[in-house]
């Protein structure tokens, strides 16, 4: 089997974007892939980070599978090849334990891949392009995932400071549906802790930035509300959680600020997260009593210590590949010996047909039956000790003991 792809670690955003599969594309790619190649197998992962294809097939088709990739994005194929990587046998199915592990993410240990493997995996069924090797190894991946998942650490900490400030205002308040939020900025970082507070429950969220537009556009994500940064000082008396990330060389929120919204709130305990770099936020609100004011190094500093954690439990994740790579392997290796003795079975049952219909035709033109009988079985034996005769000769020359004892137990003799 071969695992051919791009991912973050190998291609610009430029590429990825020329190489993706659109969801509604799949299944026709996947019929198109494996009828012009003849592949026996075809799975397609296309996440914003990466594509691949897993395939099962001969080194001259993996070729194959190169030109077809580039013919059907319309790609320049020497461009394409500089960034691709191309894995077979036992490093394919390693790749693709990894990768539905998380442990070749972008963020280590992050949990959406499992979930798009899982969802090639059923695209690919759907196209009739899984056999049953394929099947096993799917199967086998996603026993492995879950294993990974409920034995280490790989996805328990936060590894993001937008993630950390989520889980920290999910430990203070609990849960997050009732928890009023002000969002100060619109850029990719807010944009993210909006994304996480989403996922985790949050429903009230207001959003403040300079551009108003750019603050609805990302209000209407989550159907949020939208003020000014000018409507601050009053926003503020409403939320329990505050969260700051924007351009501004100037702190926005000051220490008079949070003093007037405790006392309209009857000092009920505010949280704040300053994620600014100059701070957005002045670090006096930290010496009121009600107020709870995390910085960028603060949460910079757990993420340190998670990102170790996970590590770790990455480390011990490569165990359990491993494992999971050998047991495949070792099934790979015997369903090919059981093919070995189907298709021994076959020959002989062909044989045996052969000469039996010889032989009802000669009963039927009316030879001697104990005439016909007689050669049909010395036939027959003769056609089928044969090989395993010549076989058995080659064997013996060698006069290793343990050969002869394996020939004795596989002879009944």
């Amino acid at each position: 089997m071969f695992a051919l792809g791009i991912n973050h670690k190998t291609a610009p955003v430029a590429l990825r974007e020329q190489v993706a599969f659109a969801p509604e594309q799949i299944l026709d790619a996947l019929r198109e892939l494996t009828s012009l190649t003849q592949v026996s197998d075809a799975v397609i992962l296309s996440t914003c980070n990466r594509t691949e294809l897993y395939f099962n097939g001969s080194p001259e088709q993996s070729k194959q599978v190169i030109r077809w990739l580039s013919e059907f994005h319309q790609l320049d194929s020497s461009e394409l090849n500089q960034h691709l990587y191309l894995y077979q046998g036992e490093q394919a199915s390693s790749h693709l334990m990894r990768v539905a592990c998380g442990l070749d993410s972008l963020v280590l240990g992050e949990p959406q891949i499992l979930g798009q493997v899982k969802q090639a995996y059923s695209q690919s069924r759907q196209a009739g392009t899984i056999n049953p090797q394929f099947e096993r190894l799917f199967q086998k991946t996603f026993s492995v995932a879950k294993q990974v998942r409920t034995e280490t650490d790989i996805g328990a900490s936060a590894v993001s400071v937008a993630f950390a400030a989520v889980s920290l205002a999910r430990q203070i308040f609990g849960q997050l549906g009732k928890v009023k939020v002000l969002l100060i900025g619109a850029g990719e970082t807010i944009e993210l802790v909006a994304k996480h507070l989403l996922e985790q429950g949050a429903e009230k969220m207001t959003v403040a930035n300079r551009s108003y537009d750019r603050a609805a556009a990302l209000a209407a994500q989550f159907g949020g509300d939208v003020v000014s940064l000018s409507q601050v000082p009053n926003a503020l008396a409403n939320a329990d959680v505050v969260i700051s990330s924007t351009a501004s060389t100037l702190p926005i929120v000051g220490k008079g600020m949070v003093e007037q919204a405790l006392k309209k709130r009857r000092h009920k305990p505010m949280f704040f997260v300053d994620l600014a770099v100059p701070r957005d936020i002045e670090e006096q609100v930290a010496e009121l009593e009600d107020a709870y004011l995390y910085t960028v190094d603060d949460l910079q500093s757990i993420v340190a210590q998670n990102l170790q954690n996970r590590q770790e439990a990455a480390a011990q994740a490569e165990q359990m590949i491993q494992a999971g790579v050998l047991e495949f392997s070792q099934w790979l290796a015997l369903h090919g010996q059981l093919d070995w003795v189907k298709n021994y079975r076959d020959k002989g049952e062909a044989v045996r047909d052969e000469l039996t219909a010889k032989a009802l035709k000669q009963l039927a033109a009316g030879q001697d039956p104990e005439k016909v009988v007689t050669e049909l079985a010395g036939k027959l034996t003769n056609r089928l000790m044969h090989a395993p005769t010549k076989a058995l000769r080659q064997l013996l020359q060698d006069e290793q003991p343990q050969q002869q004892t394996l020939i004795h137990s596989l002879l009944d003799l």
